[in-house]
């Protein structure tokens, strides 16, 4: 490769190290992104983008819905862990337990009701973010009520498809969101229509076959 071909890559055609993590802020943050399908991998990609914006440095927080945990899962996350243990990234679970349609014992009237104070809780932090200076560092450790680079509301898509928080109130966060603030919405197994001129990324999970379908539980490790 020439020279001139290597100072137009990115890295300039070196091999990339772990560096130091010091707070920065995103150059080119603002985009609405939506992960949807019935495909696994879309909670994963979203922790995934919050792991590499915490790498560079940037303040990333997880806000879920529908989480609240069920038989087939242990009380204890992997995510919640290495997310404790990474500075600038921070989660909290408003799910309920069970899931919302299904006969498992749960009133699915507490799921919409904890739905709502998801809902509420997104408002409140993007209010935050208006508050904050998006295009500089944030402290690591600070509360995200403080402001984020990256707001990700894990499960939302889900809460809208089965009627839990109004269409209309979900795009309310994307259209009142601060420019700088890059949001990332999961969840769903139907299109996500109502996003369609309001998401810059929306992306189709689609599942060929899953170990689920079989009768495999969650497994420690790929599934929590």
């Amino acid at each position: 490769m020439s020279d001139d071909q290597l100072s137009r890559t990115p890295g300039k055609g070196e091999t990339p190290t772990a560096q130091p993590i010091e707070a920065a802020a995103p150059e080119e943050f603002g985009l609405v992104q939506a992960w949807w399908g019935d495909g696994k991998g879309k909670t994963t990609a979203a922790l995934g983008m919050g792991l590499r914006a915490v790498g560079h440095g940037y303040r990333v927080h997880v806000l879920q819905f529908m989480k609240g945990g069920a038989s087939s899962v242990d009380a204890v996350r992997g995510e919640y862990n290495a997310i404790a243990a990474l500075p600038g990234f921070s989660y909290e679970n408003l799910g309920h337990y069970g899931w919302h349609a299904l006969n498992d014992g749960t009133d699915d009237r507490d799921h919409e009701t904890e739905a709502n104070a998801g809902y509420e809780r997104a408002t409140e932090l993007i209010t935050a973010a208006h508050d904050a200076d998006l295009i500089q560092p944030l402290e690591p450790d600070a509360p995200p009520e403080q402001g984020v680079h990256m707001l990700v509301l894990d499960e939302l898509l889900y809460a809208t498809e089965r009627g839990l928080i109004p269409t209309e109130d979900a795009l309310e966060l994307l259209t009142t969101k601060p420019d700088a603030l890059e949001l990332v919405l999961t969840g769903g197994h139907e299109r996500p229509d109502f996003l369609e001129s309001h998401a810059d990324l929306i992306t189709h999970v689609g599942k060929d076959s899953h170990p689920f379908d079989a009768g495999q539980r969650g497994r420690q490790g790929t599934e929590y």
